[in-house]
């Protein structure tokens, strides 16, 4: 995978916190955390993406003629 080489200023704060993440043997370095951010960011939001795709299938399916009961034992047996 091709990288891309980036220049990014942080404030002295949040250059100590990154300082402490490295420190705690968590990173390696300043760039291994920061991509290990835009990963976990990454994540979240295709997580988001797919949350509002189900619920806009859900509004885009229509009425159930499902009870909320009904509806509840098919999510405690894991149908749904």
């Amino acid at each position: 995978m091709e990288t891309v080489r980036k220049s990014i200023t942080f404030t002295s704060q949040q250059n100590e916190w990154i300082r402490l993440q490295i420190e705690k043997g968590d990173f390696t370095n300043d760039s291994e955390y920061i991509r290990d951010l835009v990963r976990k960011d990454q994540s979240e939001n295709l997580k988001l993406l797919e949350l509002k795709n189900a619920i806009d299938e859900g509004f885009n399916s229509g009425v159930s003629s499902k009870s909320i009961s009904d509806l509840m034992k098919e999510v405690d047996n894991g149908n749904l």
